[in-house]
């Protein structure tokens, strides 16, 4: 009998599984519509994302935080490591977790395709204050070409703790006081203001949330492989 019920159970879930399995489930970082109105200051340190022993700081203030995904990248772009809990994960996988532990806690992060996690994408309205992602130092400040036209600018930063690295952040308009060879501090210098991008570019993160899908986004590159 316990045969017959355990059988019945996992049959419900694979139905689910592949029934419903691009079904989003609603962020925890999803603000409701006052929130966004609210002056907010720095965000409170909250690591993200790790690759080996660097880690990525939320870039903006949790209040303002639509959705995080991730996706693939080129140009060399090195694989991160998501914090949190992914939020359209099969149901399978979900089982599993379930059962054996694992799968993470806290914030939801969503997988934007292909598997890969070489581009971590922070969403926020277009206007909301970015803050550095690590310590460390600007090492370049370059315009953000997408179809042969700029579109705010690309911020690269050499981390304190990982020298051989390079963070760049994209879809962003640069604070003014930012220069090269500035100081910076996670979590607490402001870099820069997220651009609107959403009518020049696809925008996944959309999928996930209420609005158009504008972001931050973050990589992370080997410093010798920095483009110019």
């Amino acid at each position: 009998m316990l045969t017959v019920v355990m059988g019945a159970l996992v049959g419900t879930l694979l139905i689910t599984a592949f029934g419903q399995g691009a079904t989003r489930e609603p962020s925890q970082a999803l603000p409701g519509p006052a929130s966004r109105l609210l002056p907010v200051g720095p965000p409170t340190p909250l690591t993200v994302a790790l690759h080996n022993g660097l880690r990525i700081q939320l870039p903006v203030a949790q209040s303002r935080v639509t959705a995080i995904g991730y996706h693939s990248s080129g140009d060399g772009a090195l694989p991160l490591t998501p914090l949190g809990r992914q939020g359209n994960e099969g149901a399978l996988s979900r089982l599993a977790h379930k059962i054996f532990g694992g799968g993470g806690g806290g914030f939801v992060y969503y997988q934007l395709g292909g598997g890969e996690t070489a581009a971590l994408d922070v969403g926020a309205l277009p206007g909301t204050d970015v803050y550095a992602p690590v310590d460390g130092t600007i090492v370049g400040i370059s315009d953000y070409i997408l179809d042969g036209r700029a579109y705010g600018s690309r911020i690269d930063i050499q981390p304190s703790a990982a020298p051989s690295l390079i963070v760049s952040l994209t879809h962003l308009s640069p604070d003014p006081a930012l220069t090269v060879g500035s100081t910076i501090a996670a979590s607490s210098t402001k870099v820069g203001r997220v651009v609107d991008l959403s009518g020049v570019e696809s925008q996944a993160l959309s999928h996930y949330t209420q609005d158009a899908g504008n972001h931050v986004a973050i990589e992370l590159r080997a410093a010798a492989n920095l483009l110019p």
